[in-house]
């Protein structure tokens, strides 16, 4: 009756085991807090980059100090 009530116990402990681990292929990516030159190509890029930011960011803050954001007379405001 004991081997029987153990039983439950050590198939849950090898499914555990078995589920474990996993290997994870995908690199991390390397956090900057400098702008890339490539969202200050136009302003749709600048617009792209801006909304792709997070609103809540725990990170370090970005550099914007060399930043100057693209201007244009032609294209229509963009939302952010």
């Amino acid at each position: 009756m004991r081997t029987l009530a153990l039983l439950p116990l050590l198939l849950a402990s090898a499914t555990l085991v078995a589920c474990g681990g996993g290997s994870d292929d995908t690199p991390v990516t390397a956090t900057t807090n400098e702008v890339p030159a490539t969202a200050t190509v136009s302003v749709a890029a600048f617009a792209s980059y801006a909304g792709m930011l997070d609103a809540v960011d725990t990170s370090e803050p970005l550099d914007v100090s060399s930043v100057t954001p693209p201007t244009s007379d032609t294209d229509e405001p963009v939302t952010l």
